[in-house]
This record gives C-alpha cells, sequence and structure tokens, in this order.
C-alpha cells in the first residue's frame, strides 16, 4: 500500500490513466464530479471513492480546489 495526495485547480483537466493499482480517495476539499465506466457521482469534502485496478475514471467539472488523498494497494509503480 501507498498513499499520497493528487489535487485539480478550479477549472482544471484531469489527465490521468488507469492504475495497475486499486485506489481509494479521500476527498479533502473541492467540488467535481467522478465519472467511471458506471456513471457519474458529485464528489466533495468527506467523500470516500474506491477505483478498481484499471478502470477509467476522471473528475471532471472541477467546481472548487479539489483537494484528495488517494491510497494505492499494492503501493503505486508509476502508471
Amino acid at each position: 500500500m501507498s498513499v499520497g495526495t493528487y489535487s485539480i485547480p478550479a477549472g482544471g483537466v484531469d489527465d490521468q490513466a488507469p492504475h495497475h493499482q486499486d485506489e481509494i480517495y479521500v476527498v479533502t476539499t473541492g467540488r467535481a464530479m467522478l465519472v467511471t465506466p458506471s456513471g457519474s457521482e458529485p464528489v466533495g469534502p468527506g467523500d470516500v471513492l474506491f477505483v478498481p485496478a484499471e478502470e477509467e475514471h476522471r473528475f471532471t467539472d472541477v467546481t472548487e480546489d479539489l483537494a484528495l488523498l488517494v491510497v494505492f494497494a499494492p503501493p503505486y509503480s508509476g502508471r
């Protein structure tokens, strides 16, 4: 497991690609939409999100600076 941070400014673009690891995001500040193959979900402070390994996902419509704590398992390997 590894832990890091990820941030996107208001109006910014999330250009990440799917990862080899499962991910858990904890939204610490900001608001946006999380888009996955199963749909879109609004996210905000206190939300905890799970994204399985290799799943396409993207944060869109970032209306407030978005700051996230991200946990990867197994540890992040650079993709």
